[in-house]
């Protein structure tokens, strides 16, 4: 499915998910990703995504940092960790990560809004890209996230229940 969403638009896709080894990363590559959301292998194999981010650079690779708590998430939310959120940014940040996905897991799905009070708190205290993931149900969600400082906002539900339409971003985007 990506090799044909890549191959027939010209956008830039961020692919994540279950990408655990050397030959996932360079399949998703191969299909036609610009670049590549790893969560799971920052929180389990510390060493192998930082070989990524070295190979294939901070450009190209997204930390992933689902949270549940303030508490890092692993294993498609199925792993819970005693990991800090800020911290866990922070360190990666200083080992050279540029982007990240933080998937707020009790907010993703609800349309209850996004943790905007934590973005604005991790951009305080982690110079990074920040992508905000999780409750976002109204386009003044998306202009809040926006005023938070976040580099980007996923939208999921709000799309499929027609609470943001496509042309309503269109000065968003």
């Amino acid at each position: 499915m990506l090799e044909k969403i890549a191959a027939s638009t010209a956008l830039k896709i961020d692919f994540g998910g279950g990408i655990r080894t050397d030959e996932d990363l360079k399949m998703v590559f191969n299909a036609g990703a610009k670049q590549v959301t790893t969560g799971s292998i920052a929180v389990t194999d510390p060493q192998l995504f930082m070989r990524w981010l070295s190979e294939y650079g901070p450009e190209k690779l997204i930390l992933g940092a689902d949270y549940k708590g303030r508490k890092i998430s692993a294993g498609g939310w199925l792993e819970n960790s005693d990991k800090d959120l800020i911290e866990f940014l922070s360190d990666y940040k200083g080992m050279g990560v540029k982007y990240t996905v933080c998937t707020d897991i009790d907010r993703d799905g609800m349309l209850k809004g996004p943790a905007t009070n934590l973005y604005k708190e991790i951009l305080d205290k982690v110079n990074i890209n920040l992508i905000a993931s999780g409750g976002i149900s109204s386009l003044k969600d998306v202009e809040d996230i926006r005023e938070a400082g976040c580099e980007g906002v996923i939208i999921g539900k709000a799309f499929y229940e027609g609470r943001i339409t496509l042309k309503e971003l269109g000065g968003q985007c």
